[in-house]
């Protein structure tokens, strides 16, 4: 009995992502192990991107204007004061060990610091 339609991504039965076709005259579902016969896909446009960040987006390192190094991975978080998005955090444990950690973040353009205790 098909519970989840005829989108040919997901499995009929179960509902998993299916794998993309191969060789294989047959696509096997990984979960349930329900097979769709690859005749199924042909004629049908498959497209999968993959976007990374760019390492120097990820992560930086700057000095500000009294040559304290500014270093961590940048978010994509707003900053209240100038409205850009980007800034890096880092955290400490400041209150007892049974309580969150506290999330420092700085505007990798203005130098505007907020803290957040999680």
């Amino acid at each position: 009995m098909a519970y989840f339609g005829d989108d040919p991504n997901f499995c009929s039965q179960c509902g998993n992502v299916l794998p993309l076709p191969g060789i294989q005259d047959v696509v096997r579902c990984p979960r349930c192990s329900f097979c769709i016969p690859g005749t199924e896909f042909s004629g049908r446009e498959i497209r999968s991107t993959v976007v990374l960040n760019p390492e120097k987006q990820s992560s930086v390192a700057l000095k500000d204007e009294e040559d304290a190094e500014l270093k961590g991975p940048v978010i994509d978080r707003r900053c209240p004061r100038c409205n850009k998005e980007g800034m890096v955090y880092h955290t400490r444990q400041m209150r007892s060990a049974d309580e969150g950690q506290t999330v420092f973040f700085t505007c990798i353009h203005c130098r505007y610091q907020e803290k957040e205790d999680s």
